[in-house]
């Protein structure tokens, strides 16, 4: 079993995929700064806190919990990278890979959902 929510893969992946978000919206112009550039930043963000935060809870039902926030919070980051798309932001290509790399993340979260039911 992990000794700390940094060991564990899925949050590792979640992380990683913030810092990628975070870079992504370096670019976008200061008109966004409290629409999009903040909307994906927390969403992108919280997904690796809710992870560290089921990590530290004591119930099956608090950990699932929180692991079942992060996968909305995967979703709605989805939903900001199209829309970003969408008024030509992003690029068709970064979009669709950081898009993929959800559904990944998604998937690994289903997972420890599922283990914890």
């Amino acid at each position: 079993m992990f000794r700390s929510f940094r060991e564990m893969p899925v949050w590792i992946k979640a992380n990683q995929l913030s810092v990628n978000v975070f870079s992504l919206t370096m670019e976008l112009p200061r008109s966004e700064d409290d629409g999009l550039t903040s909307q994906i930043r927390k969403s992108s963000n919280g997904v690796s806190a809710c992870i560290a935060e089921g990590f530290g809870r004591n119930t099956k039902k608090d950990k699932s919990n929180f692991y079942i926030i992060a996968r909305g919070s995967s979703h709605e980051t989805q939903s900001h990278l199209l829309y970003g798309k969408n008024v030509g932001y992003f690029g068709q290509e970064i979009t669709d890979r950081l898009f993929q790399e959800y559904d990944d993340l998604i998937y690994e979260l289903n997972k420890l959902i599922k283990t914890l039911q």
